[in-house]
């Protein structure tokens, strides 16, 4: 599923921009290769959920063409793992904090946070390094797109917030 995907790099692209190694998958010995701590971010679960009738969602003016369009579009609920590793306990204390923020209040307007969960602080013996694991509930909202005319959908894109 893409859309899946789409989740995934938009929160690797959030941490990254508030300075966390972020990645999309994690291998064993991989997070030693950095100074600082790093994040392996995955979606964990995620459940469709239809937002109107057939997933219409109203009309809205398209300017370039002049004229109203119809708009599409779709809602996951989903459950974003992050595990963020560190060589030194603080390293990854502070890397959770600074995930959190992003987690919670610098994603892109197309995902809306809910739960955010951590474990405690381990260490992890098959990397030698400190793990704090963290899971986050959200709404990830996506607007269909589609040829000019033409009624098949061609893929969902994460879009902003959907406004009723």
């Amino acid at each position: 599923m893409r859309e899946l995907s789409q989740i995934r790099d938009a929160v690797v692209s959030a941490l990254a921009a508030e300075g966390v190694a972020a990645l999309d998958a994690y291998p064993d010995q991989r997070a030693r290769r950095y100074g600082c701590p790093v994040a392996a971010v995955a979606v964990e679960t995620a459940e469709s959920r239809t937002v109107g009738f057939c997933n219409y969602l109203g009309e809205v003016f398209d300017t370039g063409a002049g004229a109203p369009r119809e708009l599409y579009g779709k809602q996951l609920e989903a459950v974003i793992s992050i595990e963020i590793r560190g060589q030194r306990a603080a390293d990854c204390e502070q890397g959770c904090e600074t995930a959190a923020e992003v987690l919670l209040g610098r994603l892109p307007a197309g995902i809306r946070p809910g739960e955010l969960n951590w474990e405690a602080l381990t260490w992890e013996r098959e990397t030698g390094l400190f793990l704090r694991r963290g899971r986050l509930r959200c709404r990830a909202y996506f607007l269909a797109r589609a040829e000019e005319g033409d009624t098949v959908f061609l893929d969902f894109r994460l879009k902003g917030a959907v406004t009723t």
